[in-house]
């Protein structure tokens, strides 16, 4: 299975890392049977993080013809208000890293729109040997191309009134599994989402072999569109 994680203007690094280091480790525990790498939506070149200025290097392109998971992160820098949903002309005309540290989450997350990536996007969502995957923002990402109408995803708690005014299924819940599409919530559930994907893509033991190294425990249950619809508790 090999992951390609998408940076972008603006992203938050640990939306990145944390999930990057769990594959990372789930391909030494199987024996090469993951692979990871950053990539961009312009190819090679260092990509500067809404924290603080810290840079990643994509060391490719995105692929959407390459068969297996591309992961979309969230971005960093000033809260927008509850509810704010995205401009879709923010940053329009703003080229790669031409942009203002300290922006707010909503205008970093729009001008991805401006960029190829929504394209690349989907044309990963119409290959059915990939399966797209987002943690925080990344989900909004996801909705603001249009790409997750109808479906069931989760985000930070934050921007769950954003999901729903693009048409998605909103579900409060760390992990959120709908098929081709997995989300995490929160910033830090980017480590439950790459161990989830482990098991899921791998196995549970090598999930649990990269739980012990990292002295971490998955929290919460993962959310799937099946079983009873449950009674107001």
């Amino acid at each position: 299975m090999h992951a390609q994680i998408v940076l972008f203007d603006g992203f938050d690094p640990l939306d990145v890392v944390a999930p990057y280091e769990v594959l990372y480790a789930g391909g030494t525990a199987s024996g090469g049977a993951v692979t990871v790498e950053l990539v961009s939506a312009e190819g090679p070149r260092d990509v500067v993080s809404g924290t603080g200025g810290l840079v990643l290097r994509a060391t490719a392109a995105l692929d959407p013809a390459r068969a297996g998971l591309v992961l979309v992160p969230g971005a960093s820098g000033r809260v927008g208000q509850p509810g704010e949903v995205p401009d879709r002309d923010a940053g329009a005309g703003a080229g790669a890293g031409e942009w203002q540290q300290d922006e707010f989450i909503p205008v970093l997350l729009g001008r991805t729109l401006t960029t190829g990536l929504p394209a690349l996007l989907a044309a990963a969502k119409d290959n059915p040997e990939v399966t797209l995957t987002a943690v925080c923002g990344g989900s909004l990402v996801l909705a603001m191309a249009g790409l997750l109408a109808g479906r069931h995803v989760t985000t930070h708690h934050m921007g769950l009134d954003m999901l729903d005014a693009t048409g998605v299924h909103a579900v409060r819940a760390r992990v959120v599994d709908d098929g081709d599409i997995v989300t995490g919530a929160g910033v830090t559930s980017g480590l439950d989402l790459g161990l989830y994907l482990l098991e899921r893509e791998i196995g549970p033991r090598i999930a649990h072999a990269v739980e012990e190294l990292f002295a971490y425990e998955r929290r919460g249950t993962v959310w799937r569109p099946e079983g009873p619809v449950p009674a107001a508790l």
